[in-house]
């Protein structure tokens, strides 16, 4: 597989993503919306994971 720009920045973005920024996740507390702050996390996290599965296929097979 070729080295691709693109997967390197969705697997950074995946990594910043997975990695506990606690600020952010106090101010959600406090704002009281930690449940949907999550839920949007979860979804990009998902999102990004199918992004990268395919980016990753899509090089292996150029």
């Amino acid at each position: 597989m070729k080295i691709s720009p693109k997967i390197d920045a969705l697997q950074l973005m995946l990594t910043d993503l997975r990695t506990r920024n606690e600020p952010i996740r106090h101010k959600a507390a406090f704002k009281g919306c930690q449940p949907e702050f999550q839920s949007l996390v979860s979804r990009l996290i998902k999102q990004l994971e199918e992004e990268l599965i395919s980016e990753k296929l899509t090089n292996r097979d150029t």
